[in-house]
Protein backbone atom coordinates (compact mmCIF):
# COMPACT_ATOMS: atom_id res chain seq x y z
CA UNK A 1 0.00 0.00 0.00
CA UNK A 2 0.81 3.40 -0.79
CA UNK A 3 0.77 6.38 2.17
CA UNK A 4 -0.53 9.62 0.13
CA UNK A 5 0.31 12.33 2.97
CA UNK A 6 3.52 12.54 3.85
CA UNK A 7 5.39 14.67 6.03
CA UNK A 8 9.86 15.13 5.40
CA UNK A 9 11.77 16.21 7.76
CA UNK A 10 15.51 17.12 8.00
CA UNK A 11 17.29 16.74 11.44
CA UNK A 12 20.30 18.70 11.16
CA UNK A 13 22.92 18.89 13.76
CA UNK A 14 26.86 19.06 13.89
CA UNK A 15 28.93 15.98 14.76
CA UNK A 16 28.94 14.83 18.63
CA UNK A 17 25.91 16.77 19.82
CA UNK A 18 23.67 14.10 20.68
CA UNK A 19 22.49 13.68 17.24
CA UNK A 20 22.28 10.21 17.26
CA UNK A 21 20.11 9.90 20.36
CA UNK A 22 17.65 12.57 18.50
CA UNK A 23 17.71 10.27 15.44
CA UNK A 24 16.65 7.14 17.09
CA UNK A 25 13.69 8.44 18.68
CA UNK A 26 12.64 8.82 15.21
CA UNK A 27 14.24 5.59 13.69
CA UNK A 28 12.03 3.55 16.43
CA UNK A 29 8.28 5.11 15.49
CA UNK A 30 6.35 3.04 13.45
CA UNK A 31 5.15 5.35 11.17
CA UNK A 32 8.71 6.83 10.56
CA UNK A 33 11.03 6.08 7.38
CA UNK A 34 14.41 7.24 8.90
CA UNK A 35 18.02 7.46 6.97
CA UNK A 36 21.07 8.20 9.42
CA UNK A 37 23.58 10.42 7.37
CA UNK A 38 22.86 9.17 3.73
CA UNK A 39 25.61 11.99 2.74
CA UNK A 40 28.41 10.53 4.29
CA UNK A 41 28.84 8.44 1.41
CA UNK A 42 29.11 11.67 -0.73
CA UNK A 43 31.63 13.25 1.50
CA UNK A 44 33.73 10.30 1.58
CA UNK A 45 33.76 10.31 -2.40
CA UNK A 46 34.64 13.92 -2.92
CA UNK A 47 37.00 14.27 -0.06
CA UNK A 48 38.93 16.33 0.24
CA UNK A 49 35.79 18.70 -1.17
CA UNK A 50 35.32 21.42 1.11
CA UNK A 51 32.54 21.73 3.30
CA UNK A 52 30.52 25.09 1.58
CA UNK A 53 31.34 24.04 -2.18
CA UNK A 54 28.94 20.26 -1.18
CA UNK A 55 26.26 22.21 0.43
CA UNK A 56 24.49 22.38 -3.25
CA UNK A 57 25.14 18.42 -3.96
CA UNK A 58 23.79 18.02 -0.25
CA UNK A 59 20.36 19.66 -1.31
CA UNK A 60 20.01 17.77 -4.33
CA UNK A 61 20.86 14.29 -2.79
CA UNK A 62 17.71 15.27 -0.63
CA UNK A 63 15.56 16.49 -2.65
CA UNK A 64 16.29 12.85 -4.34
CA UNK A 65 15.74 10.85 -1.28
CA UNK A 66 12.70 12.87 0.18
CA UNK A 67 11.07 11.62 -3.40
CA UNK A 68 11.97 7.54 -2.38
CA UNK A 69 14.25 8.12 -5.46
CA UNK A 70 17.77 6.05 -4.24
CA UNK A 71 19.36 5.83 -7.23
CA UNK A 72 21.17 9.37 -6.26
CA UNK A 73 23.27 6.71 -3.83
CA UNK A 74 24.70 4.92 -7.29
CA UNK A 75 26.36 8.75 -7.99
CA UNK A 76 29.02 7.83 -5.32
CA UNK A 77 29.09 4.31 -5.07
CA UNK A 78 31.42 3.67 -7.90
CA UNK A 79 29.53 0.97 -9.43
CA UNK A 80 25.45 0.77 -10.24
CA UNK A 81 24.73 -2.21 -8.57
CA UNK A 82 24.02 -0.98 -5.23
CA UNK A 83 22.16 -2.71 -2.37
CA UNK A 84 21.31 -1.60 1.04
CA UNK A 85 24.45 -2.47 2.52
CA UNK A 86 25.62 0.41 0.85
CA UNK A 87 23.85 2.63 3.24
CA UNK A 88 25.71 4.28 5.96
CA UNK A 89 24.42 3.14 9.26
CA UNK A 90 22.11 0.35 7.40
CA UNK A 91 22.73 -2.36 10.18
CA UNK A 92 21.13 -0.37 12.71
CA UNK A 93 18.04 0.76 10.40
CA UNK A 94 14.79 -0.07 11.82
CA UNK A 95 13.01 -0.47 8.16
CA UNK A 96 16.06 -2.45 6.76
CA UNK A 97 16.31 -4.64 9.60
CA UNK A 98 12.84 -5.18 9.98
CA UNK A 99 9.97 -7.15 7.89
CA UNK A 100 9.45 -7.43 5.18
CA UNK A 101 13.10 -6.75 4.24
CA UNK A 102 14.41 -8.71 7.36
CA UNK A 103 13.19 -11.07 9.33
CA UNK A 104 15.42 -9.87 12.68
CA UNK A 105 12.83 -7.53 14.11
CA UNK A 106 9.54 -6.10 13.57
CA UNK A 107 9.07 -2.08 12.92
CA UNK A 108 6.15 -1.65 15.76
CA UNK A 109 8.46 -3.22 18.31
CA UNK A 110 10.59 -0.87 20.00
CA UNK A 111 14.02 -1.46 21.03
CA UNK A 112 17.53 -1.03 19.53
CA UNK A 113 18.43 -3.09 16.59
CA UNK A 114 21.83 -4.93 17.11
CA UNK A 115 24.26 -4.20 14.18
CA UNK A 116 25.87 -8.00 14.28
CA UNK A 117 21.83 -9.48 14.15
CA UNK A 118 21.04 -7.32 11.27
CA UNK A 119 24.25 -7.56 9.30
CA UNK A 120 23.23 -11.30 8.82
CA UNK A 121 19.84 -10.68 7.01
CA UNK A 122 21.02 -10.43 3.13
CA UNK A 123 20.99 -6.91 1.26
CA UNK A 124 18.60 -6.14 -0.86
CA UNK A 125 17.84 -3.96 -3.66
CA UNK A 126 17.40 -0.26 -3.59
CA UNK A 127 14.19 -0.82 -5.54
CA UNK A 128 12.60 -2.75 -2.56
CA UNK A 129 13.72 -0.09 0.05
CA UNK A 130 11.86 2.57 -2.39
CA UNK A 131 8.91 0.31 -2.07
CA UNK A 132 9.05 0.35 1.73
CA UNK A 133 9.92 4.01 2.02
CA UNK A 134 6.48 4.76 0.12
CA UNK A 135 4.80 3.03 2.50
CA UNK A 136 5.60 5.46 5.78
CA UNK A 137 3.43 8.76 6.20
CA UNK A 138 6.96 10.52 7.57
CA UNK A 139 10.82 10.52 6.10
CA UNK A 140 13.04 11.44 7.92
CA UNK A 141 16.69 12.41 7.32
CA UNK A 142 19.35 12.73 9.77
CA UNK A 143 22.23 14.72 8.92
CA UNK A 144 25.50 16.57 10.27
CA UNK A 145 26.90 18.15 6.90
CA UNK A 146 24.29 21.03 6.46
CA UNK A 147 26.42 24.26 7.30
CA UNK A 148 23.78 26.83 5.84
CA UNK A 149 19.90 26.49 6.72
CA UNK A 150 19.71 28.49 3.87
CA UNK A 151 20.93 25.91 1.51
CA UNK A 152 17.32 24.27 2.73
CA UNK A 153 15.30 26.92 1.92
CA UNK A 154 14.50 25.65 -1.87
CA UNK A 155 13.02 22.27 -0.20
CA UNK A 156 10.76 23.64 2.29
CA UNK A 157 9.19 26.50 -0.34
CA UNK A 158 8.36 23.11 -2.85
CA UNK A 159 5.33 22.03 -2.65
CA UNK A 160 5.92 18.73 -3.47
CA UNK A 161 8.20 18.27 0.13
CA UNK A 162 6.99 21.36 2.64
CA UNK A 163 10.78 20.52 4.26
CA UNK A 164 10.43 20.83 8.13
CA UNK A 165 13.32 21.11 9.74
CA UNK A 166 14.24 20.09 13.40
CA UNK A 167 18.52 21.44 14.76
CA UNK A 168 19.64 19.95 17.32
CA UNK A 169 22.38 22.70 20.10
CA UNK A 170 24.18 21.88 22.38
CA UNK A 171 26.12 23.68 25.24
CA UNK A 172 29.80 24.19 22.61
CA UNK A 173 31.73 23.37 25.49
CA UNK A 174 30.49 19.78 25.64
CA UNK A 175 30.05 19.51 21.96
CA UNK A 176 33.77 20.45 21.92
CA UNK A 177 35.11 17.67 24.79
CA UNK A 178 33.21 15.13 22.94
CA UNK A 179 34.26 15.88 19.67
CA UNK A 180 37.97 15.58 21.49
CA UNK A 181 37.60 12.33 22.62
CA UNK A 182 37.00 11.16 19.27
CA UNK A 183 39.54 13.54 17.80
CA UNK A 184 41.49 10.63 15.39
CA UNK A 185 38.04 9.92 13.72
CA UNK A 186 37.32 13.67 12.94
CA UNK A 187 40.14 14.70 11.43
CA UNK A 188 38.78 14.16 7.84
CA UNK A 189 35.61 16.26 8.70
CA UNK A 190 37.64 18.75 10.35
CA UNK A 191 39.24 19.35 7.48
CA UNK A 192 36.79 19.47 4.84
CA UNK A 193 34.56 22.36 7.58
CA UNK A 194 37.95 24.67 7.45
CA UNK A 195 38.24 24.76 3.63
CA UNK A 196 34.67 26.10 3.69
CA UNK A 197 33.70 28.89 1.32
CA UNK A 198 35.24 31.04 3.58
CA UNK A 199 38.44 32.16 2.32
CA UNK A 200 39.09 34.76 4.82
CA UNK A 201 42.71 35.11 6.40
CA UNK A 202 41.20 33.97 9.84
CA UNK A 203 39.73 30.82 8.40
CA UNK A 204 43.04 29.92 6.49
CA UNK A 205 44.98 30.45 9.86
CA UNK A 206 43.14 27.41 11.16
CA UNK A 207 44.01 25.20 8.33
CA UNK A 208 47.49 25.72 9.46
CA UNK A 209 48.15 23.67 12.72
CA UNK A 210 50.68 25.12 15.29
CA UNK A 211 51.95 22.04 16.41
CA UNK A 212 52.15 19.01 13.86
CA UNK A 213 52.30 16.55 16.85
CA UNK A 214 49.37 17.61 17.97
CA UNK A 215 47.78 17.73 14.37
CA UNK A 216 44.38 16.43 15.19
CA UNK A 217 43.61 18.23 18.21
CA UNK A 218 44.20 21.24 16.33
CA UNK A 219 41.92 20.58 13.44
CA UNK A 220 39.24 19.39 15.48
CA UNK A 221 39.94 22.08 18.33
CA UNK A 222 39.86 25.44 15.12
CA UNK A 223 36.49 23.60 13.18
CA UNK A 224 34.90 24.31 16.29
CA UNK A 225 34.96 27.55 15.77
CA UNK A 226 33.45 27.92 12.40
CA UNK A 227 31.22 25.62 13.96
CA UNK A 228 29.85 28.13 15.92
CA UNK A 229 30.05 30.55 13.39
CA UNK A 230 27.94 28.38 10.97
CA UNK A 231 25.53 27.95 14.28
CA UNK A 232 24.97 31.85 14.84
CA UNK A 233 24.34 32.58 11.17
CA UNK A 234 21.40 29.64 11.51
CA UNK A 235 19.95 31.50 14.46
CA UNK A 236 19.83 35.11 13.06
CA UNK A 237 18.51 32.99 9.65
CA UNK A 238 15.53 32.12 11.70
CA UNK A 239 14.71 34.87 13.74
CA UNK A 240 14.56 37.00 10.94
CA UNK A 241 12.83 34.42 9.00
CA UNK A 242 9.42 34.85 7.44
CA UNK A 243 6.67 32.69 9.11
CA UNK A 244 6.19 29.81 6.49
CA UNK A 245 10.10 29.33 7.77
CA UNK A 246 9.38 29.54 11.22
CA UNK A 247 6.46 27.23 11.48
CA UNK A 248 7.99 24.62 9.71
CA UNK A 249 11.15 24.77 12.17
CA UNK A 250 12.06 23.50 15.41
CA UNK A 251 14.99 24.29 17.71
CA UNK A 252 15.54 21.39 20.25
CA UNK A 253 18.26 21.70 22.72
CA UNK A 254 20.01 18.78 23.82
CA UNK A 255 20.02 19.33 27.14
CA UNK A 256 16.55 19.79 27.61
CA UNK A 257 15.95 17.11 25.43
CA UNK A 258 18.60 14.35 28.22
CA UNK A 259 17.01 15.99 31.04
CA UNK A 260 13.34 15.82 30.43
CA UNK A 261 12.74 13.66 27.93
CA UNK A 262 8.95 12.78 28.00
CA UNK A 263 8.32 16.54 27.44
CA UNK A 264 10.62 17.25 24.58
CA UNK A 265 9.47 13.82 22.38
CA UNK A 266 6.12 15.33 23.31
CA UNK A 267 6.63 18.75 21.29
CA UNK A 268 8.89 16.93 19.32
CA UNK A 269 6.27 14.03 18.00
CA UNK A 270 3.91 17.16 17.44
CA UNK A 271 5.74 19.39 15.36
CA UNK A 272 6.45 15.85 13.88
CA UNK A 273 2.46 14.93 13.36
CA UNK A 274 3.54 11.25 15.34
CA UNK A 275 1.70 9.83 18.35
CA UNK A 276 3.60 9.33 21.29
CA UNK A 277 3.29 5.55 22.69
CA UNK A 278 4.14 4.56 26.46
CA UNK A 279 6.34 2.29 24.83
CA UNK A 280 8.57 5.61 23.27
CA UNK A 281 8.35 7.65 26.38
CA UNK A 282 9.70 4.29 28.40
CA UNK A 283 12.41 4.06 25.31
CA UNK A 284 13.41 7.68 25.70
CA UNK A 285 13.36 7.79 29.52
CA UNK A 286 15.83 4.47 29.82
CA UNK A 287 18.37 6.41 26.95
CA UNK A 288 18.86 8.48 29.20
CA UNK A 289 19.19 6.81 32.43
CA UNK A 290 22.54 4.80 31.05
CA UNK A 291 25.49 4.47 33.12
CA UNK A 292 28.28 6.22 31.97
CA UNK A 293 28.15 9.22 29.74
CA UNK A 294 29.86 7.50 26.62
CA UNK A 295 30.84 4.10 25.39
CA UNK A 296 33.65 2.27 23.69
CA UNK A 297 32.06 2.69 20.70
CA UNK A 298 31.18 7.00 20.71
CA UNK A 299 29.44 6.56 17.34
CA UNK A 300 26.97 3.75 18.44
CA UNK A 301 23.28 4.70 20.18
CA UNK A 302 23.01 3.33 23.52
CA UNK A 303 21.94 4.15 27.09
CA UNK A 304 24.03 7.48 28.40
CA UNK A 305 23.58 9.07 31.95
CA UNK A 306 22.54 12.33 31.16
CA UNK A 307 23.45 14.88 33.66
CA UNK A 308 27.14 12.91 33.86
CA UNK A 309 26.78 13.84 29.37
CA UNK A 310 25.96 17.18 30.20
CA UNK A 311 28.77 18.28 32.69
CA UNK A 312 31.49 16.25 31.72
CA UNK A 313 33.09 18.77 30.09
CA UNK A 314 33.88 20.44 33.22
CA UNK A 315 36.46 17.41 34.26
CA UNK A 316 37.56 16.59 31.27
CA UNK A 317 38.54 20.04 29.04
CA UNK A 318 41.44 22.22 30.70
CA UNK A 319 40.91 26.18 31.66
CA UNK A 320 42.39 26.61 28.43
CA UNK A 321 40.09 24.43 26.66
CA UNK A 322 37.07 26.04 27.91
CA UNK A 323 38.16 29.95 27.71
CA UNK A 324 39.17 29.06 23.92
CA UNK A 325 36.02 27.79 23.27
CA UNK A 326 33.93 30.31 25.38
CA UNK A 327 36.16 32.75 23.48
CA UNK A 328 34.77 31.94 19.70
CA UNK A 329 31.41 30.45 20.87
CA UNK A 330 30.15 33.43 23.12
CA UNK A 331 27.16 35.17 21.12
CA UNK A 332 26.33 31.03 20.16
CA UNK A 333 26.23 30.57 23.94
CA UNK A 334 24.26 33.99 24.40
CA UNK A 335 21.25 32.99 21.84
CA UNK A 336 21.19 29.96 23.36
CA UNK A 337 20.58 30.90 26.83
CA UNK A 338 18.18 34.56 25.88
CA UNK A 339 17.33 34.50 22.36
CA UNK A 340 18.34 37.49 22.00
CA UNK A 341 17.58 40.31 19.19
CA UNK A 342 19.69 41.51 16.16
CA UNK A 343 21.83 44.60 15.18
CA UNK A 344 19.96 46.30 12.05
CA UNK A 345 22.82 45.20 9.88
CA UNK A 346 21.93 41.28 10.74
CA UNK A 347 18.84 42.42 9.70
CA UNK A 348 18.74 43.78 6.35
CA UNK A 349 21.65 40.57 5.19
CA UNK A 350 18.38 38.44 6.22
CA UNK A 351 15.61 40.48 4.05
CA UNK A 352 17.94 40.20 1.58
CA UNK A 353 18.16 36.26 1.05
CA UNK A 354 14.65 36.02 1.96
CA UNK A 355 14.03 38.80 -1.01
CA UNK A 356 16.40 36.85 -3.01
CA UNK A 357 14.43 33.76 -2.54
CA UNK A 358 11.04 35.35 -3.51
CA UNK A 359 11.89 36.17 -6.54
CA UNK A 360 13.36 32.96 -7.41
CA UNK A 361 10.08 31.14 -6.29
CA UNK A 362 8.38 33.94 -9.05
Amino acid sequence: YLITYNLYIIVCIIIKTGSSFLGELFNQHPDVFYLYEPMWNMWQALYPGDAGSLQGAVRDMMNSLFRCDFSVLKLYAGSSNVTTSFIFGWKTNKVICSEPLCKAYKKHEIGLVQGDVCSKCRSRDLKELEKECKKYPVMVIKDVRVLDLAVLLPLMRDPAINLQIVQLFRDPRAVHNSRMKSKLALVKESIQVLRSKKQSDKYKRLLVPSNRVHRAENYVSSAMELICDNWLNDMLLVMNAPPWVKRNYMRLKYENLVLRPVDELQRLYRFSNLTLSPAMEKFAVNMTHGRGYSSDKPFLISPRDAKEAIYAWRERLNVEQVNQVEAYCSEVMRQLDNHTGLEQPEREYMRTVFSFLDELSG
